[in-house]
């Protein structure tokens, strides 16, 4: 290395006098302890985010979308979709970037569900020309289009690749049966509120298959095993899921002088059809008794589309003139046994009402790509899910005895949510969107969407005490024919805030509904809404033996609930589907998904564990010893639990009124 001579040094330092001191100031700075942080690095920039897609507008769209969906490809497990989607006039005018979108928030399932990932093989072509595409890189769930001046229609064809197994995801395809959510199968131009885009749906069935669904086909529409369906919205076309099958059957429900209501019934095989009148009377006064709470209807039509499957993914969701749901495959032909399943319907139907005509203004959107907010799913589902029990009682597809037990088994479950310590019930309003409804690990901690049946529980007190606040002269029945029972027959849909909730309830029996509804959503509360209980004449008790309705449920699920003693749900091969937080087994550390092996030194089953359990309450006994498999690995458990079995039941309160026996009674019905 160079160096210079120190005289050359000193000259340089008697010459620039200056530039050494500033070199000395330098040098000390970094003796006196100065660092690296005082020097600011300059990193770099945020990449500036596309533009977002444009809002959607309240125009129609010129022309007709015209949509074929084929659904033959039943071993594969796919649908095949054509599309032909008009351009609109100043795009065809000027060329530019057409945008098309994938359907992601679909109402009632208040989250981002739609199954974008199953969309395959995406080609567009306009004027016998392929349009290559690009996938927005924010919103993957929309697609830009490079439109030429004078193109008139986009060709749009694609496969919709459906779960091949449960394991990847709900089946909607089996050999015998399908179910076409429009939303999986259809892309739509961005810029438009979707009630104004106008589709003409055609369907492709297996040969000799039949169908349910609030669509009508067109005159003339049924050309062999294709059917088209009358142009209808896209909002209306996604409201209209199609059930259809190798077996099928449709009951006729329609009441005196009211619209049409029919139940469409698909099945794994034709013996699972054979319902008998009483069953179909009992939906028949379904219908009946849900015209008499709310007095009106909101349907041209409704067809209750049911699915009688252990093939066909689990489904429970609504619709303006439809339901969509699936049922045990016992439901008519094991009729004692599937009770528990039976609250459904009338939980759909109620919808029509309540989600769908009237539904919160935050739960409302003009497309399907706009996320809602659900704030206000206590009274959505959670009204639904108190009608649903209540309109099974008054038309009989559950007794009363039984949807009292049911009642038991909802309170005792929420009184006991250790989650409710520290996570009020309107925060579980967000929790389809935080959860996407997957299985979590300490779910009675974390709390899941408590306000489907916590809101039950809050509608039960609601209605007893504006019976008892009015001297039996009103009921919740009369908010509900004032609040969802306005104009008869429209379809159009009105939307509310808390504020016309509470005013509807005062205007029935004046009371602080605001402080009520503040004091039970808002705030963390150490148990559930139970004072409707009580005051409709019942405490809740426990009991050593299941209730009817306990064990029919429990034997539909194939589990056993042990959640009241020591803490956790199991099935029929030992393998622990939920513990309870803070319960014996969450003391002893045992976890969801693990096994239990044997029962003090027995291969379990499920007899001998509530043996065990029932001996280990006599004075001076054992812990209950438990063999834990965890993977690989195998630990003992020691749980000193004494308490017996526990099951949830109602007791009557003596000397009281049973107002429940009289909210759950069939109203009269006038010709």
């Amino acid at each position: 290395m160079f160096r210079k001579p120190v005289e050359s040094v000193l000259e340089y330092i008697v010459l620039r006098p200056v530039l050494f001191l500033l070199l000395l100031g330098s040098s000390l700075a970094f003796s006196t302890g100065s660092s690296c942080q005082d020097i600011k690095e300059t990193g770099p920039d945020p990449l500036p985010l596309p533009s977002p897609v444009p809002q959607a507008q309240d125009r129609p769209m010129p022309g007709t979308i015209m949509l074929k969906v084929d659904g033959t490809d039943l071993a594969r497990h796919i649908y095949t979709v054509h599309e032909i989607i008009p351009v609109s006039p100043e795009l065809s005018a000027h060329g530019g970037d057409m945008m098309i979108r994938y359907p992601m928030w679909i109402p009632g399932d208040h989250s981002p569900t739609g199954p974008v990932t199953q969309l395959a093989g995406l080609s567009v072509h306009a004027d016998n020309r392929n349009i290559p595409w690009t996938r927005d890189t924010v919103d993957v769930s929309t697609f830009h289009i490079p439109i030429t001046a004078g193109t008139k229609m986009i060709l749009v064809d694609f496969q919709t690749l459906t779960p091949v197994s449960s394991d990847v995801g709900r089946v909607v395809m089996t050999p015998d049966m399908l179910n076409v959510q429009w939303n999986a199968v259809c892309l739509y131009p961005a810029g438009y509120f979707t009630r104004d885009l106008t589709v003409s749906p055609t369907l492709v069935l297996p040969h000799g298959w039949q169908y349910g669904s609030a669509l009508r086909p067109r005159d003339g529409g049924n050309t062999g095993d294709s059917i088209t369906f009358q142009n209808v919205s896209f909002d209306h076309l996604v409201d209209s899921p199609v059930f259809a099958g190798r077996y099928f059957r449709r009951f006729d429900l329609t009441p005196p002088n009211g619209p049409p209501v029919s139940l469409d019934v698909i099945a794994d095989s034709p013996n699972l059809l054979a319902a008998t009148p009483e069953q179909i009377n009992a939906h028949r006064n379904l219908v009946l008794q849900a015209n008499a709470v709310f007095g009106s209807h909101h349907y041209e039509h409704y067809d209750f589309l049911l699915a009688l499957t252990e093939e066909l993914g689990r489904i429970g969701l609504e619709h303006h003139q439809s339901s969509e749901n699936s049922g045990p495959r016992g439901y008519f032909t094991k009729w004692k046994d599937t009770f528990p399943a039976r609250d459904l319907l009338p939980h759909e139907f109620t919808h029509s009402w309540n989600g769908k005509f009237r539904r919160p203004e935050d739960l409302w959107a003009a497309d399907f790509n706009t996320p809602h907010r659900g704030s206000l799913l206590w009274i959505y589902e959670g009204q639904t899910q108190y009608w649903g029990y209540v309109l099974a009682a008054r038309s009989n597809l559950m007794t009363q005895p039984q949807v009292l037990d049911a009642l038991a088994l909802v309170a005792a479950t929420y009184d006991g949510r250790a989650g409710r310590l520290w996570r009020p019930l309107v925060d579980t309003t967000n929790d389809p969107v935080i959860a996407r409804r997957t299985p979590l690990s300490w779910r009675s901690w974390q709390r899941s969407e408590d306000y489907y049946s916590e809101g039950e529980l809050l509608w039960l007190e609601a209605d007893t005490l504006i019976r008892e606040l009015s001297h039996g002269h009103h009921s919740l029945d009369d908010v509900a024919r004032q609040f969802f029972g306005i104009s008869n027959g429209s379809m159009v849909t009105h939307t509310y805030r808390r504020e016309d909730i509470i005013a509807a309830l005062n205007t029935v029996q004046p009371y602080d509904w605001a402080g009520f509804l503040h004091d039970r959503v808002d705030v963390v509360t150490p148990h559930a809404p139970l004072a409707g209980l009580v005051r409709g004449g019942y405490r809740l008790v426990y009991g050593t033996e299941p209730t009817t309705y306990q064990s029919a449920k429990e034997k539909m699920l194939k589990m056993h609930d042990y959640s009241f003693s020591l803490g956790f749900t199991v099935d029929q091969k030992g393998k622990l589907l939920n513990i309870e937080w803070n319960s014996p087994a969450w003391q002893a550390a045992i976890t969801m998904d693990e096994k239990i092996v044997a029962v003090n030194n027995m291969t379990f089953d499920a007899d001998l564990l509530s043996d065990a359990i029932t001996a280990a309450a006599s004075p001076g006994a054992a812990p209950i010893e438990l063999l834990i498999q965890s993977g690989d690995r195998y630990r003992n458990v020691s749980i000193p639990y004494h308490g017996g079995l526990r099951y949830p039941r109602l007791e009557r309160i003596p000397n009281t009124p049973d107002m429940l026996a009289d909210i759950l009674k069939p109203r009269p019905i006038t010709p």
